[in-house]
């Protein structure tokens, strides 16, 4: 009898600095991980794809407004919405991506349509709304996405901004106010795939884009290498071009993908410049989870009775 393929599922819920808003609400970050690791999880153990897999969690982490993803997106200076996500799948290293999108419910789910279905690989602003209309992607009000964690936030901001006298020091807390989605699975039938998706900064300059919806940086799937979602400061995934990095570590230098991991991001990107966080998964189930911030939000499963929820690093 021929040996069962390994299922793994891992998702991220963003990486960055520590807040009391995380603390306070640590139960509901918990039982949302869980929630779209369990989804992505249960169609895999039904023979589905790594593909809809990826995509049935990220749909999760987006419709829950604890996270920066969907509903619960940061909002921009003229305090709106623009959101970005990708997918990607590593058996044919397709790829669909959509950039400063809005009132689409989730952005994971018309890129997945960008790349299953078009000719293209990117849609950013008013096109991908159009393409969205035409193929009747769920939309919803502005106001559906403005959480009132996210509004209090960039209202703080926009008050700290307007009163302070020290600019440098706020454009530096600035860009440290981030948050993410992501997840990378393997299937049965050996298949990998990544997906990511954001809300983006809080109070970015308006049409600014990050590294969630950049084949090769928030995202990168190839199947004799690993899957991987990136998270932190997207200026610095960007360029540092982290999740292809990772794989060329693998496919060109024979690392691990713990090893490759650890080597982007504990050893290439300095500690002082940003915070950085990454999950992967490859083709033999491994899985690796590494991020050099003060907290990443993630969880995993696979059919090798791996399974956790974690958001702070683990004490050795």
């Amino acid at each position: 009898m021929a040996k069962k393929k390994p299922l793994a599922i891992v998702i991220h819920g963003g990486a960055g600095p520590d807040s009391d808003h995380i603390h306070e609400n640590r139960k509901g970050y918990e039982d949302g991980i869980k929630e779209a690791v369990e989804a992505g999880y249960k169609i895999l153990e039904e023979g589905g794809s790594a593909v809809d897999a990826v995509e049935a969690a990220v749909i999760k982490l987006e419709n829950n407004p604890l996270f920066n993803a969907g509903r619960g997106s940061a909002l921009n200076a003229n305090g709106e919405v623009e959101m970005d996500a990708a997918i990607m799948r590593g058996d044919d290293q397709a790829s669909g991506a959509v950039a400063l999108i809005r009132n689409i419910r989730n952005p994971v789910s018309l890129a997945k349509a960008v790349m299953m279905n078009t000719k293209y690989r990117f849609l950013g602003d008013m096109g991908a709304l159009e393409y969205a209309k035409k193929i009747d992607i769920r939309m919803e009000p502005s106001s559906y996405f403005i959480t009132e964690h996210q509004f209090d936030a960039f209202s703080k901001k926009r008050q700290e901004e307007f009163t302070s006298s020290d600019r440098i020091g706020m454009d530096q807390l600035n860009a440290r106010m981030h948050g993410t989605v992501g997840a990378v699975a393997l299937d049965r039938d050996g298949n990998v795939a990544a997906a990511t998706s954001t809300g983006g900064t809080e109070n970015k300059k308006m049409g600014r884009i990050g590294d969630s919806c950049v084949i090769g940086v928030g995202c990168y799937a190839k199947n004799n290498t690993c899957a991987i979602s990136g998270t932190g400061d997207g200026e610095l995934l960007i360029k540092n071009i982290i999740a292809y990095d990772i794989s060329a570590l693998m496919e060109y230098k024979g690392l691990t993908l713990q090893q490759a991991c650890e080597e982007v991001v504990l050893k290439r990107v300095k500690k002082d410049e940003g915070d950085v966080g990454v999950i992967g998964v490859d083709g033999d189930g491994n899985i690796a989870l590494v991020f050099n911030s003060e907290r990443m939000h993630r969880g995993w499963k696979t059919s090798n009775r791996q399974q956790g929820i974690e958001i702070y690093a683990t004490k050795k």
